[in-house]
């Protein structure tokens, strides 16, 4: 019960991996605040949540919105009178197009949701925990910053500019006793990615359960010597 009574914001948390990533925490006993943008996946969150949605809470939230995001995060601490961790597991993909044949709004909108959405949680999750001093950020990035393929400008763009923006974030709160770290899937093993591609083989996809245990780990005490750090989680893909 590395978790205990811990609070955990978990932005995306009704998602393929963020409703994984919530249930772990919620089966360590946290208490998670989790974001969502359909009424629908969270209140199935909750019918799987069991007795430990007693524990959950849900708000419906654009996490791209920094004002909204800074009130939540207020909220939060108002109630429980701290924030331990904040895992951002929004994000968005678009690809198979070459750059000239790409929509400007699909750019903005990867933008949006893979950069500014982290921007404005790293923002709001930071301030309370340098003022208890600890605290352990999370946010969910790609292989694809690093990978870059034909046909996904602005996806790996997104990508490669989120994990350059959290390195950074770790290098300003070296030494308060906040961690930050990223890691790095691939394709996930969702049904929405089974849907979107069929014929691949799922059995090399990461899954969502796997991969929250990485992400518990990296929020816990037990990975205190981590900070900084990019960690693949692609498993054999």
């Amino acid at each position: 019960m590395r978790f205990r009574n811990k609070v955990v914001l978990v932005a995306g948390g009704t998602g393929g991996l963020g409703r994984a990533v919530s249930l772990a925490f919620l089966s360590e006993r946290a208490n998670v605040v989790v974001t969502y943008m359909r009424a629908e996946e969270f209140q199935a969150l909750e019918g799987i949540a069991g007795v430990g949605g007693l524990r959950l809470v849900g708000h419906s939230v654009d996490v791209t919105d920094e004002a909204a995001v800074a009130k939540l995060v207020e909220d939060i601490v108002a109630e429980h009178g701290r924030l331990d961790a904040m895992v951002n597991t929004v994000g968005g993909y678009a690809g198979a197009v070459k750059l000239w044949d790409l929509e400007t709004k699909t750019f903005d909108q990867m933008l949006a949701l893979n950069l500014r959405a982290g921007y404005a949680l790293a923002r709001a999750a930071i301030a309370p925990m340098l003022k208890q001093k600890a605290g352990a950020i999370v946010n969910v990035g790609a292989k694809a910053a690093f990978d870059h393929a034909a046909g996904a400008s602005a996806y790996a763009a997104s990508k490669a500019a989120a994990l350059a923006m959290i390195d950074c974030l770790a290098a300003d709160v070296k030494g308060t006793g906040v961690r930050v770290n990223t890691i790095l899937p691939s394709i996930i093993d969702t049904p929405a990615n089974r849907k979107a591609m069929p014929d691949a083989n799922f059995a090399v996809w990461p899954k969502p359960e796997d991969i929250a245990k990485v992400i518990l780990f990296l929020c816990s005490d037990d990975a205190r010597v981590i900070h900084g750090a990019a960690i693949p989680v692609d498993g054999d893909s």
